[in-house]
């Protein structure tokens, strides 16, 4: 049975008058158009080509090889096209059999507002949507986003480079759309991962709270049970009776004085962490950009990354009868320009994984050991001849993970075989990953005598 689909006329309230003559007028303005271009046959086969396959064809890489496609199988002529941006200007597609002689396509006359022959090439601006032109992830000039390359242009008569003027410009038109696309498909994306991002490093641990405001809790119910036994002292009681009694009462009230002040420390590093953190995730440039944008300052690891977030966690690992092994870790303060707060969270992350995952073992003297440890190294020319780098370790104790599982530990969503009986994402590791190649370093994971070791390097600066 076929549905029935109600018809509602909504033209009279859709269809503006005006607008409606402003389009009906531009439409015999094309037609004029046209007919004054006066293309071949072949042309206009040409542009219809482009314009079908442009619409079946959604990927942008296959746009762009049909943009410099066109030109060779309907006119055996080679091109290439050029995509700007910020400060530079990228070939992002050629199609030349033989490339000419002839100056740098980089040189600043050939990227202008208006058709130019250089060498024998003939130059056609790329412009972008006047409208839509702020769409776009960078600020182009004049509305200039790229250039198409024509060769040879020697014998293109007028008529032929008017054809190419208007084939760029719909080359301009859909890679305009294109561009807005995916810039809005990478929009997507950075927010579904932000959204997970801050699950895992900001909602799940704010679960803690409910443990640090249990213990407030029972710590204000044991000073009102302390203060009805206060009131309740006979006044009949004699003086020995007296003191003994005050002197328990005050040592309970010591005990309960240094728990509060544990658990008020306790809270406010937690909620400076959570705020640097939200602070941090929820960046204006972020949302504006459709990633993260770092924002980079000097800053002491030690002092302002680590020690916060070995402070943050220590409560953790003496619950779990997890010792810190200081031994090896270098006193010396260290300086890198990082973004502080994504790396802060990057070792929150190792930290919190090491808390879940570190297990006991027997050292190599024999006994029993379960214990977490951090430090740094230099890595000269790391990242090349001058360029040094500085490793950060996070380690912990426990039996390795195995080399099939090694290869997929900073995959989105990935949790190695011996992470079962722990509740986790498998978003930790790749989040790292991610903030860690965004600063131009890298991270990874590796075997040592007793444990596991992850690791990212840094590349450090001429600051640093």
């Amino acid at each position: 049975m076929e549905r029935q689909i109600p018809v509602v006329d909504l033209s009279l309230r859709c269809l503006d008058q005006s607008r409606a003559f402003y389009v009906q007028k531009r439409m015999h303005e094309k037609i004029d158009d046209y007919s004054e271009y006066n293309f071949t046959s072949l042309q206009s086969v040409a542009l219809n080509v482009f314009f079908d396959l442009s619409q079946e064809l959604e990927s942008f890489e296959d746009l762009l090889s049909i943009s410099v496609l066109i030109p060779k199988v309907f006119f055996n002529l080679d091109s290439s096209l050029y995509l700007l941006h910020e400060n530079r200007a990228d070939k992002v597609a050629t199609c030349f059999v033989k490339t000419p002689a002839r100056e740098d396509c980089g040189n600043s006359q050939i990227f202008c507002s208006s058709p130019r022959v250089v060498n024998d090439c003939l130059y056609l601006p790329i412009k972008g949507n006047s409208e839509l032109i702020n769409q776009l992830p960078f600020n182009p000039p004049n509305g200039l986003i790229g250039m198409l390359e024509v060769f040879p242009a020697g014998e293109l008569t007028r008529h032929e480079r008017l054809f190419f003027e208007k084939y760029a410009n719909r080359v301009g038109f859909q890679l305009h759309m294109r561009m807005i696309s995916r810039k809005n498909q990478e929009h997507l994306q950075f927010i579904r991962t932000l959204v997970k991002d801050i699950g895992h490093n900001v909602i799940v641990p704010n679960m803690f709270f409910k443990l640090y405001y249990r213990r407030l809790e029972a710590n204000i119910n044991a000073l009102g049970d302390l203060k009805d036994k206060i009131t309740q002292i006979p006044e009949s009681q004699d003086r020995e009776k007296t003191e003994r009694l005050c002197f328990q009462l005050k040592a309970k009230m010591d005990y309960l004085h240094n728990g509060l002040k544990e658990q008020y420390s306790e809270i406010l590093r937690h909620y400076e962490q959570t705020s640097l953190f939200l602070e941090t995730l929820l960046r204006r440039s972020h949302f504006e950009q459709g990633k993260y944008v770092l924002e980079r300052k000097i800053c002491n690891f030690k002092s302002q990354i680590i020690d916060p977030q070995v402070k943050r966690f220590t409560p953790q690992f003496r619950e779990k009868g997890i010792d810190i092994a200081l031994a090896g870790v270098p006193d010396q303060e260290i300086e890198v320009v990082v973004d502080l707060g994504l790396i802060s969270q990057v070792y929150a992350n190792l930290f919190s994984n090491a808390a879940k995952y570190t297990r006991e073992v027997v050292d190599f003297a024999g006994n029993r050991a379960k214990f977490i440890s951090y430090g740094w190294e230099h890595k000269s020319d790391y990242f090349g001849p001058g360029k040094h780098g500085i490793k950060l370790n996070v380690f912990s104790t426990g039996p390795h993970i195995s080399p099939e599982d090694r290869q997929n530990l900073f995959s989105e969503g990935f949790r190695a075989k011996n992470t079962e009986k722990e509740q986790g994402t498998g978003h930790g590791l790749f989040f790292i990953k991610e903030i860690v190649e965004l600063h131009g370093g890298e991270a990874g994971y590796e075997p040592t005598p007793l444990g596991n070791n992850f690791f990212f390097i840094l590349p450090l600066t001429e600051e640093s």
